[in-house]
């Protein structure tokens, strides 16, 4: 990581460990983790945590940060999500070394420090079921009712619990739940679930095992089992905390970490919930988790985000103890300033408008030099070929321009970039009036973009040439939500009601610069006046396809917006 976008130190979180190694705890050891649920994508609060937790950890000399997958849960885990999770984290910039565990890798500990709390007379096998055990747990004002199951022996417990191992039991048919407290005003005290009957293959254990822990019950063991000296976690597990404590101390584990809970990453204009992400993905609403509409972290990288302005973009936002909600603006400027400092400069046209030179010699072509990119100097330049006939962008012509607009128009001069002067002479239309050649005059002497007689021109336009072009599709993306909240809906609707239609514009016509020819996949480049711009995978099926990351500032676009023109 670099020094730019380095962890902050002053955050509360840092703070307790901080005076936790001043005081010797733990021997001064630093030790966190990141536990993702392999049931979907990771998504850009994901990042946050991410973040924190591997920042946290190499702020200290010896500090380890482990990966851990939280696999609990066969019905909805894959390994097509264990690989993409540890290709994000390392994209992201992080690595685990030797770190890389499994809860599932500690199932048999886990299901002895099960029987410990049945022999303790702190857990029991209840046969209610889902809906009945909901029915009685009470509310926030009332307690709950106990089970009555709740007070089976130690060894009819024991042996129910073995019979579940063993597969005796269906699904839903038996759970086991810890005796804690049904009057207790923390909810989740109210004898939680610990175990339950899952009759499917695991990814990891296949058939081993038909019942596993919840992940409360796992969490909290998994962390003591592998050393954890800090269990960072997300505003949601604050009410799980005592859970969290009752547990360890029940089962009686020599290493207690403690819970700290800061708060997760609300961004404007999109969704967090996996339930609600992985929705879009299976009602088609996006062509998969790497949809670069998505806030998942391969979807930004498809669409052209840095990494390192992700984790700069979590830096700055912090880390708090209460929720609120991020613009989604904040983090583009962290991509666009990324980007404008490392990001090669192009030329691209995406609606293009045929350009005759007619004073120009027929069948010349000359190269001109262009600067990679104006933020470091260390980029070079590059050459770039000039011809007859060009392209420019179709929005950058007006037949007749309202005041303010400074591009071409008949009459009027303008300047190519690191190119000449050129003014349109003729508009040149098809039989239904539209717009579909022009023709202009340069000025020889022009040569590079400035005239020797000290004359100056207000629009300076960006093109390539039509000869030496090479085609393009683009894709122009906006939010996948027209709302800041999306989750907020209508009576009778579901989130997909705020999908904004035009989440995605296609451009198959456009035309880039021969310099892209051959560019790899994941090349980030800024097209000059358009925006930056990245090569997305499915270039690979013979032609070049770019996605647009984030926008540049367009003056005449907002006085369009404005209604000023």
């Amino acid at each position: 990581m670099s020094s730019d976008d380095a962890p902050r130190a002053t955050d509360f979180i840092r703070s307790i460990v901080a005076a936790d190694v001043a005081a010797g705890k733990n021997g001064g050891r630093v030790v966190t983790r990141f536990p993702p649920e392999p049931n979907g994508y990771l998504h850009i609060g994901h990042a946050k945590s991410i973040c924190l937790n591997f920042g946290v950890a190499a702020a200290y000399d010896g500090g380890v940060c482990h990966l851990r997958f939280d696999d609990t849960n066969p019905i909805t885990e894959e390994g097509e999500y264990v690989r993409s999770i540890q290709s994000d984290v390392r994209w992201l910039g992080f690595d685990w070394g030797d770190h890389l565990h499994y809860t599932s890798d500690y199932f048999d500990q886990l299901y002895a420090f099960a029987v410990r709390l049945i022999e303790k007379g702190a857990a029991y096998v209840c046969d209610l079921s889902s809906e009945e055990i909901a029915a009685r747990r009470g509310t926030l004002t009332e307690p709950g009712t106990n089970s009555p199951y709740r007070e089976r022996s130690v060894a009819e417990n024991r042996d129910l619990f073995e019979r579940m191992r063993a597969g005796e039991f269906e699904n839903g048919e038996r759970v086991l739940r810890a005796k804690i407290n049904m009057a207790s005003p923390n909810l989740t005290l109210r004898d939680p679930i610990l175990y339950r009957v899952h009759k499917a293959s695991h990814h990891r254990t296949d058939d081993r095992w038909c019942v596993y822990p919840m992940y409360d019950f796992a969490h909290c063991l998994s962390d003591s089992i592998e050393g954890i000296t800090h269990s960072l976690c997300t505003l949601e597990f604050a009410d799980h905390r005592a859970l969290y404590d009752w547990i360890l101390d029940e089962v009686g584990v020599d290493c207690h970490p403690p819970q700290i809970e800061f708060a997760r990453l609300n961004l404007s204009h999109t969704v967090m919930s996996k339930r609600m992400l992985r929705a879009l993905v299976e009602g088609g609403h996006v062509s998969g988790w790497d949809d670069p509409r998505m806030p998942t972290l391969s979807g930004m990288r498809r669409r052209g985000y840095p990494p390192g302005a992700i984790r700069r973009f979590c830096n700055e936002i912090g880390v708090a103890k209460r929720d609120n909600t991020i613009q989604l603006a904040r983090l583009e400027a962290s991509v666009r300033d990324e980007l404008n400092r490392h990001a090669q400069r192009v030329m691209a046209v995406l609606r293009p408008l045929r350009v005759v030179i007619e004073n120009y010699p027929d069948g010349q072509t000359e190269e001109l030099e262009a600067v990679n990119n104006p933020e470091d100097a260390g980029m070079g330049t590059r050459m770039l070929p000039f011809s007859r006939v060009l392209y420019i962008e179709r929005d950058d012509f007006l037949e007749d321009p309202p005041r303010k607009f400074f591009r071409l128009a008949p009459g009027r001069e303008v300047r190519l970039r690191y190119a000449y002067f050129i003014t349109c002479t003729d508009v040149v239309k098809d039989e239904a009036g539209e717009v579909i050649e022009l023709r202009c005059r340069y000025d020889p002497a022009t040569r590079g973009g400035e005239a020797p007689d000290g004359r100056k021109v207000k629009g300076t336009l960006h093109w390539v040439s039509a000869a030496h072009a090479i085609p393009a599709e683009v894709r122009l993306y906006e939010t996948l939500f027209d709302r800041e909240d999306p989750a907020e809906v209508e009576v009778g609707k579901d989130f997909t009601a705020n999908l904004n239609p035009h989440s995605l514009e296609t451009l198959s016509g456009g035309r880039v610069e021969p310099s892209l020819a051959g560019a790899a996949v994941g090349t980030r480049v800024q097209f000059e006046r358009l925006g930056y711009f990245c090569v997305d995978p499915d270039s690979a099926r013979g032609s070049l396809v770019f996605n647009r990351g984030v926008t540049l500032r367009d003056t005449w676009a907002k006085i369009v917006k404005k209604g000023a023109a």
